[in-house]
């Protein structure tokens, strides 16, 4: 037992410093190891349809995972999103998604499902339907696909944005509007269909680097 206890004090301190050895060799190689770069935030500039403010957080989402920052600007943005065929295209146009646009009234409305000339002579002469201003993209279409020509009552009621017109169809019983079908809630009812319409990503020229990977992530 004496023979075994002297060996045991003899070798013990050469084990604790050959541990403490390669402990600090091991801290000092992993202190001098490279540290893997991370990719640097970059910043996208958009602008958007407030018809599409259901269809956003898909695009923050994507700008999220890249990393991407959007600063939404209405001057010259990188990004333009919309409904519909753009009227001329410099960059590029950029299907990434897609959008039904209806019209809808109040559910306690006793307005029945609709046919074409009969959307266009409640639209030309409708004192309770709703619109939007000349020159929105959103009213081109709907003056395109169901007026065909004819224009809207003197009479209409013109909506800003979207969140009014829903609004207004919600609190008056007799009104009659237009809106992305993806809006459409239990308040309101649809009783025509202007047709589904490509959601476009909309440059000034050709997209590189951020702007191009964010619009490969929402076509995704």
């Amino acid at each position: 037992m004496a023979i075994n206890s002297a060996i045991q004090k003899t070798t013990n301190p050469r084990r604790g410093a050959i541990f403490l050895f390669f402990f600090f060799l091991f801290s000092f190689v992993i202190s001098c190891s490279p540290t893997q770069p991370t990719s640097p935030t970059q910043i996208v500039t958009i602008n958007y349809s407030p018809f599409l403010e259901a269809q956003m957080p898909e695009a923050y989402a994507c700008a999220h995972d890249l990393p991407i920052v959007l600063k939404i600007t209405h001057q010259e943005p990188e990004i333009r999103f919309q409904i519909g065929e753009p009227d001329a295209t410099l960059g590029g146009a950029y299907q990434i998604g897609e959008e039904e646009i209806v019209i809808v009234t109040n559910a306690q409305n006793a307005l029945p499902t609709l046919s074409l000339t009969e959307a266009q002579n409640l639209f030309a002469s409708g004192e309770h339907v709703w619109v939007y201003a000349e020159g929105e993209h959103m009213q081109k279409l709907f003056d395109q696909f169901v007026m065909e020509g004819r224009s809207v009552s003197s009479f209409a009621n013109i909506a800003p944005n979207p969140n009014v017109m829903m609004r207004m169809l919600e609190e008056n019983p007799n009104a009659v509007g237009f809106i992305p079908k993806s809006w459409l809630n239990s308040n309101l009812k649809e009783i025509y269909s202007l047709g589904v319409f490509p959601v476009l990503a909309l440059t000034s020229t050709e997209p590189q680097g951020a702007v191009k990977s964010l619009i490969a992530c929402l076509q995704n």
